[in-house]
């Protein structure tokens, strides 16, 4: 069993103590290539690229003007533990022993826009850059079409170090899009995640965020590798729903 989620917009590079292991991403020339692009663009450009405050383009130029290879912990930090949002507090990964430690770094991967496919405690340097961005040059038209098919590669090869052919997806459409399920050979789980709302089941963002970060621990912590173990997930109140789910799309919902 394999899991996939999105990255965060939103990061926490404060040095760490709980795990002194770490590893370097199989995309950094790719990184690179990305970075020696983004260098080109002014603050304001960023923001237009990026669709982000004026603010937030200086902090995201600043960082792509230092960003820079090798990694090391001085100036990098293991995706897992630099990642925060909803995903990340459902994930609440800053708890997680050394077992678990060691089940993520095989069973779960993180999908990036600069990075392509990270491992759980990849170092990476602090960065924005959303896979679905408008970002272009005379070389590729988005990040669809620069990653290309090596995701999917990529996400294949750890699938089949797996004992099955199953992905569990728990990535946002922006970032599953950038996997070609057509050439995937796995059979592709998507739970969803819906809250009562006017007297019916919705997916909320932000509630189905978080959840879908519950249920990535909630996997992690039981060191589950069956699909049918997924559906005895409760955390934060949610239950499999049978009447709403369909087959490989497991509804869980609350309230």
């Amino acid at each position: 069993m394999l899991i996939i989620i999105s990255p965060a917009k939103t990061l926490d590079m404060a040095p760490q103590e709980i795990t002194e292991n770490f590893g370097e991403p199989d995309f950094l020339k790719e990184a690179k290539t990305l970075i020696k692009e983004l260098k080109k663009f002014k603050p304001h450009q960023l923001s237009e690229l990026m669709n982000i405050s004026p603010k937030l383009a200086d902090l995201n130029f600043r960082r792509i003007q230092d960003w820079n290879i090798p990694f090391n912990t001085e100036n990098a930090k293991q995706a897992l533990l630099a990642f925060k949002g909803d995903v990340y507090t459902g994930i609440d990964a800053d708890t997680f022993s050394l077992e678990d430690f060691n089940f993520v770094q095989d069973h779960l991967r993180i999908l990036s826009g600069l990075y392509g496919v990270l491992r759980p405690l990849d170092l990476i340097r602090a960065y924005r850059l959303e896979m679905g961005v408008k970002f272009k040059t005379n070389k590729w038209k988005n990040l669809y079409n620069f990653w290309g098919n090596k995701i999917t590669q990529q996400i294949q090869n750890d699938i089949n170090r797996q004992e099955d052919q199953l992905l569990i997806n728990l990535a946002s459409s922006e970032y599953f899009k950038s996997i070609d399920q057509k050439n995937l050979k796995a059979k592709i789980i998507t739970p969803e995640f819906k809250d009562m709302k006017n007297d019916e089941y919705k997916m909320i963002s932000f509630y189905a965020k978080r959840a879908r970060g519950m249920m990535t621990r909630f996997i992690v912590k039981n060191k589950i590798t069956k699909p049918d173990q997924l559906l005895l997930f409760d955390s934060g109140g949610y239950y499999f729903n049978t009447t709403l789910s369909k087959k490989d799309h497991p509804v869980f919902t609350r309230g």
